[in-house]
């Protein structure tokens, strides 16, 4: 009689079968190329050095840009080299555009913040060397050092622990200029604290932006970031997030507005059993440059993360980029993952990149997986809708506005997700489509 196991299966597990020579348990390739150099092996292979195993988080030793984790993270420009658009992180960005967040001290005037909060929410504005200033994480990327060295003052919203709102926190960052500027944010939520808190960005301005997000044990935060930017704003966004034990955060994107806008949520679990979501919802018009990049770093076990993000493009010249990158160390057992990407294109002349990235360093995990998929719009769907009366226009407005109402319905706060519905009509009444 045939034993039936009724154990998960595991990636990488041990099995009874002996192991492929070159590898290890795990699957890790053994071969000389990516060993570090040695006595024996004085010149070591294209993979070798801390980039290639150190995953540090701190500044990258061996091939620049070979591992997600492996990246430089410094407070200090200078520790940057100059941008050249060869990097992997800034290969799609038109630096031209960024109007020299990249490359100019930014003495401009930040956009102007206004917060409306329920009772018990305190919002101060300090001075850089506030001890809650730098918790989050690093800066990752020049144009974000270059925003950590210029920005004078922060504001800084806390939610007190065990206090669960019954509205929520709503932050407008009005631009009214177009000198490149910094800014700097920071929200904590305190232990089983929950909360909403809404980021509204609209005006003109030309900012690089710090967010810093930190999530003490048990706490649940929807942290919703808008884009209402003005056509000719440019806006560089790095959202950092630290997450305690047992919490959850949720993190949604709606980026609508703006000649340059680009996005960088990163999610980093500081204890185990922490839950992720992050969600993305663009819609980029005739010549826009929308780019969201998002980073789930694994390095505790039994965490969880989702991310989605879904975007429309129409006009000539509309861009629009989304890069995923998920990182399980080794330490994460029991980690369940997973990432996708949806782009609907509805007119010719526009450019959608999707790169999915994917890094895990055990095999003792839940699952893992990413996706990513680009496309025209469905012809049988606009005739399915087309046979039953409806003119092509509205059958068309239909189908985007199916498409992009997944992203909406996951924030779970019917005020919010009216607000974000009546934004993407607008955008869609402001089409041919």
């Amino acid at each position: 009689m045939t034993d039936i196991t009724t154990e998960k299966a595991r990636i990488g597990a041990p099995s009874a079968q002996p192991f492929i020579d070159g590898f290890t348990e795990e699957g890790e390739n053994l071969s000389p190329i990516n060993a570090g150099s040695t006595t024996e092996q004085p010149s070591a292979g294209p993979l070798a050095g801390a980039s290639a195993k150190g995953h540090s988080h701190g500044g990258g030793v061996g091939v620049p840009d070979s591992s997600r984790a492996g990246r430089l993270t410094s407070y200090k420009v200078e520790d940057f080299k100059a941008l050249t658009g060869l990097e992997e992180d800034w290969r799609f960005t038109p630096l031209r555009r960024l109007r020299g967040l990249h490359s100019e001290a930014l003495t401009g005037a930040a956009p102007a913040v206004s917060v409306s909060a329920p009772a018990g929410v305190t919002v101060e504005t300090v001075g850089r060397e506030d001890r809650r200033i730098g918790q989050a994480g690093i800066p990752e990327d020049r144009v974000s050092a270059n925003a950590w060295a210029n920005f004078k003052e922060a504001t800084v919203i806390t939610v007190p622990s065990e206090t669960s709102l019954e509205s929520e926190i709503s932050v407008t960052l009005a631009g009214a200029g177009t000198d490149a500027a910094a800014q700097h944010v920071v929200v904590v939520a305190e232990k089983f604290s929950k909360a909403v808190l809404v980021l509204g960005h609209e005006g003109t301005a030309v900012v690089s932006e710090n967010v810093e997000i930190i999530l003490e044990d048990g706490a649940e935060l929807t942290v919703v970031s808008l884009q209402e930017w003005n056509d000719d704003s440019v806006h560089a966004s790095s959202q950092q997030a630290r997450i305690g034990r047992d919490a959850k955060f949720k993190h949604i994107v709606v980026s609508l507005g703006g000649d340059l806008v680009r996005v960088t949520p990163t999610a980093r679990f500081a204890a185990p059993g922490g839950e992720v979501e992050l969600f993305g919802l663009y819609f980029a018009d005739a010549g826009q440059h929308l780019e969201h990049r998002t980073y789930v770093d694994h390095g505790q076990p039994n965490c969880v993360s989702n991310v989605l993000y879904k975007g429309a493009l129409q006009g000539k010249g509309a861009h629009t980029v989304w890069v995923g990158d998920v990182l399980i160390q080794k330490n994460a057992e029991g980690t369940d993952s997973y990432e996708k990407n949806q782009n609907l294109v509805l007119t010719d002349g526009c450019r959608a990149d999707s790169v999915p990235n994917l890094e895990i360093e055990t095999g003792l995990i839940e699952g893992a997986g990413h996706a990513s998929a680009t496309g025209r719009f469905d012809d049988e769907h606009l005739f399915y809708l087309m046979a039953r009366g409806i003119p092509e226009d509205v059958a068309r407005r239909l189908v985007v506005r199916g498409f992009l109402n997944e992203i909406i319905q996951k924030i779970k706060v019917p005020a919010i997700e009216d607000r974000l519905t009546e934004a993407v009509e607008r955008e869609l009444a402001a089409t041919d489509n």
